[in-house]
C-alpha cells in the first residue's frame, strides 16, 4: 500500500467532535510516510489538550489494520501549533453545510486587539447580520 492509498483510508477517519470532517480535511494529519513496511502518521491536535486525539489515533490505527497494515506508528507533535488555515477548502464547505461558520481567510485576526468587529456570515443563510458571542461562537440575528 502506498501513501495515496493510505490517505484515501484516512479520509474515512472522522473528527469525533465534528463528524462531517475527515482528519485530513481538518488538517490534523501533518505527515504520512512509509519506512520499511511501517506506516508513520504524524498528527497535530487542534489544541494541546484536545480529548478527541486519542479517539482519532485509535480510529487511524483501526482502519489501517483493518486494511492489512500491521505496523502503524502514530506520533503527536505540538509544534507548529495547529491553525484553522490547515482546514482544507473542502473541509470549510463541509463545515458550512453542517451549520458551522467556517473560518475565513487567515486565522491571524488582529481585529479584536484593535477593537474592530469581525463579521462572519451565517452558515445557514449567508446573512452578515450576526453577532459575536465569543471568539469561537457566532449567533445569527
Amino acid at each position: 500500500m502506498d501513501e495515496v492509498q493510505i490517505r484515501a483510508l484516512l479520509e474515512e477517519v472522522k473528527d469525533p467532535e465534528v463528524p462531517v470532517l475527515s482528519v485530513l480535511d481538518l488538517g490534523v494529519v501533518r505527515e504520512v510516510s512509509i519506512i520499511e513496511n511501517v506506516v508513520n502518521i504524524t498528527l497535530t491536535p487542534t489544541y494541546s489538550g484536545c480529548p478527541a486525539m486519542q479517539v482519532i489515533e485509535d480510529d487511524i490505527v483501526s482502519i489501517l489494520k483493518k486494511n492489512g497494515i500491521e505496523t502503524v506508528n502514530v506520533k503527536t507533535v505540538l509544534s507548529p501549533a495547529w491553525t484553522t488555515d490547515w482546514i482544507t477548502e473542502k473541509g470549510k464547505r463541509q463545515l458550512k453545510e453542517f451549520g458551522i461558520a467556517p473560518p475565513e481567510k487567515s486565522s491571524i485576526d488582529k481585529n479584536s486587539i484593535m477593537g474592530d468587529a469581525k463579521f462572519i456570515g451565517c452558515p445557514q443563510c449567508d446573512s452578515e447580520n450576526t453577532e459575536m458571542i465569543s471568539q469561537f461562537w457566532f449567533n445569527g440575528l
